[in-house]
């Protein structure tokens, strides 16, 4: 049994380092070439609808966790970028990453993937536009914050190797950490046990996923492996895609990381929607 979890998490680990590489590599050349300026300047308009596939496109090539998406919240805050537009950043950013995404559509498929990528960035959208309606924009905070730098050079082969390996020091270990837990649950836990319990036609296994998600702070690439293993066992998609995006999109860290720049009140909103969001997709792919 141990012996056979070993090997579960070696050829895991395997598949996921080759995925992770490769995506990693191209994705760091093809960045260079991304008008970041022009896209910031579509973010600051005032067509409300360029600007939100424009935060939704930021969101998408600057692939950061949680936590790491704060200095840049503040210093886009700091600019008087719209508070709705900055609001869809902070909810898709983490969510929207496109190395995990190219493995989420090589493990998953590519439908299920697309669906996922729909939801989240519809739902972002929503949330940004709803919360700006509620004025909560009257409970940022002024505070100053460092930590974010603009990139305004082009990659070449180098730099992309060097960015490769600097990805892969702050997101490889969350991977392998995914992939031994994947493969401990795939060795140890019954298949029968997670099918009979998790896999059952019940609608209150998904908020209740998505609410477990939120102080977990598992990243998303952490959630791959584990997400895979738990399907393949039997447990249902809908509670799967719930805690997948609960623990991506909101974590205590960055929670604690909010209330320096956002109001009490606020904090509070930011954990509700990324539950909300994490129970609206799974019941999506829960009918799915």
């Amino acid at each position: 049994m141990v012996l056979e979890t070993i090997i579960n998490f070696l050829w895991i680990a395997l598949e996921l380092t080759v995925l992770f590489v490769l995506i990693s590599f191209v994705i760091s050349l093809l960045q260079g070439y991304i008008p970041y300026g022009k896209i910031e300047k579509h973010i600051s308009g005032s067509n409300k609808i360029w600007a939100a596939g424009a935060a939704i496109i930021f969101a998408f090539i600057t692939p950061f966790c949680s936590c790491s998406t704060i200095p840049i919240i503040v210093n886009m805050l700091k600019k008087k970028m719209p508070f709705d537009i900055v609001m869809i950043f902070l909810f898709a950013s983490p969510v929207l990453d496109p190395t995990i995404l190219t493995i989420m559509g090589v493990i998953f498929g590519w439908k299920v993937t697309a669906i996922y990528i729909v939801v989240t960035t519809v739902l972002s959208i929503i949330i940004g536009f709803t919360l700006h309606a509620l004025g909560f924009e009257k409970a940022v905070k002024n505070v100053m914050m460092t930590g974010y730098e603009e990139k305004n050079h082009k990659f070449n082969f180098k730099l992309a190797i060097r960015e490769t390996i600097d990805l892969m020091k702050s997101v490889y270990p969350y991977l392998i950490i995914g992939a031994a837990i994947g493969a401990i649950i795939h060795g140890l836990v019954p298949t029968e046990w997670i099918s009979t319990v998790f896999g059952a036609d019940h609608w209150w296994l998904i908020p209740i996923a998505a609410i477990v998600g939120v102080p977990l702070y598992i990243r998303l690439s952490s959630m791959i492996p584990i997400s895979q293993v738990l399907i393949l066992k039997g447990m249902a998609l809908g509670p799967v895609m719930a805690m997948m995006i609960s623990s991506a999109g909101a974590s205590l860290p960055e929670v604690i990381l909010l209330k320096s720049i956002f109001k009490k009140e606020l904090v509070i909103m930011f954990v509700v929607s990324v539950i909300a969001m994490s129970t609206i997709s799974g019941f999506i792919f829960y009918l799915i």
